[in-house]
């Protein structure tokens, strides 16, 4: 079933819709093949530049239950919402990137697939448990990890790439002091930011802000950082009654690195 899909799309053909119709009441069996084979089954699918296609496919053919069904979760209540929206970008982002051969990583794309159900799982125990944000986003990255596991067999290093774009997500929005210099300083440091970038096309709102702050930040000098810095509060928040426009905007939405 996966490969009729992958070869459908590379190829540019239809599946036969005798063929079509059976994915549907057989993709159940997908549950008795080993998760590292879907893992990489997966990696084919979604890394090959084709992969924004090849989600839309899977989702027409009702396979995501079977593979990634926190996901298919959040698409069931809100089909083209933030969920959605964060993904197929990601997805349309690795595609350019295959096309122009630059490097891609799975760690990426399955962030994006479980960014919200994570998200989802830390208001949970927030409002249930009484634990912190820190704890509840930790124990929630834990939980939804290992249950995906259970699917598809993550190899550790890019699950733990995962984990740190996630947190690295909560501390961007820190930057008071030498925080952001610090942050600048993490190896994961590009890869959360372009998937901050991400979030703020799936959300827009106050991420955008954000996203436009760090971009002004990574391209000034030394005293125009400071200057930045200077301008936000104490808990490294933009003060509104400071805030100004910046001399210098690049689009935030411009060439990603977050494979490299």
């Amino acid at each position: 079933m996966l490969r009729a899909i992958r070869f459908a799309t590379k190829l540019n053909m239809q599946i036969a819709p005798e063929s079509a119709a059976d994915i549907p009441q057989l993709e159940v069996l997908l549950k008795n093949f080993p998760a590292p084979r879907l893992f990489d089954e997966l990696v084919k699918m979604w890394l090959s530049g084709k992969g924004f296609d090849n989600f839309m496919l899977m989702r027409e053919l009702n396979i995501l239950k079977q593979l990634v069904p926190q996901l298919e979760k959040l698409l069931k209540q809100e089909p083209e919402g933030k969920a959605f929206q964060l993904i197929t970008r990601a997805l349309q982002d690795t595609d350019q990137r295959v096309a122009s051969d630059k490097p891609v990583t799975p760690a990426f794309i399955f962030a994006a697939m479980l960014w919200y159900p994570v998200e989802v799982r830390a208001q949970t125990l927030l409002i249930e448990s009484g634990l912190n944000e820190n704890d509840a986003f930790g124990i929630a990255m834990t939980e939804i990890l290992d249950d995906i596991q259970r699917t598809i067999a993550i190899p550790k290093r890019f699950s733990l790439a995962m984990r740190d774009i996630w947190f690295l997500q909560s501390r961007l929005s820190k930057r008071a002091g030498r925080r952001a210099f610090k942050l600048m300083e993490q190896s994961k440091f590009r890869g959360a930011y372009d998937f901050l970038v991400l979030r703020v096309a799936a959300e827009g709102g106050e991420l955008q802000e954000l996203a436009r702050w760090w971009e002004q930040f990574q391209y000034s000098d030394e005293s125009e950082r400071l200057a930045l810095i200077q301008q936000l509060g104490k808990a490294g928040i933009d003060s509104p009654k400071r805030r100004r426009t910046y001399k210098r905007k690049r689009n935030v939405s411009g060439n990603n690195e977050h494979h490299g």
